[in-house]
């Protein structure tokens, strides 16, 4: 499969039959929730490295928030599959929660001709 302008589905499907090669198949939604609390974990530290007030020991393994990112979605990918959740779908719907309950509680950006 190409390695850009993927879609949810096909990462979906790419996380599928990585995973479908596996006895072992999806962890539990328990275990993978622990999974992504770790993985968020170590997304949290990164940032704090990059951002925050908290340098790196000369000790510590040198990572990217896009590899920390990385890691979050492809646990959620597999959270998703796991329990045959269509990313796509769940996002639509979350979109149009934001564009209609929310759509007046952020101050706009004013373009011209407004």
């Amino acid at each position: 499969m190409e390695n850009s302008n993927k879609t949810i589905k096909q990462l979906q499907e790419e996380v599928d039959t990585y995973i479908g090669q596996f006895k072992e198949g999806y962890f539990s939604p328990l275990a993978m929730l622990a999974r992504m609390t770790e993985e968020l974990g170590e997304l949290s530290r990164e940032v704090n490295h990059y951002y925050g007030e908290k340098p790196k020991k000369a000790s510590e393994k040198e990572n990217t928030i896009e590899e920390e990112l990385g890691d979050m979605l492809f646990v959620l990918i597999c959270f998703a599959n796991s329990l045959n959740i269509d990313l796509e779908e769940a996002h639509n719907r979350v979109m149009e929660k934001f564009n209609t309950r929310d759509k007046n509680r952020w101050t706009r950006i004013e373009t011209e001709g407004e």
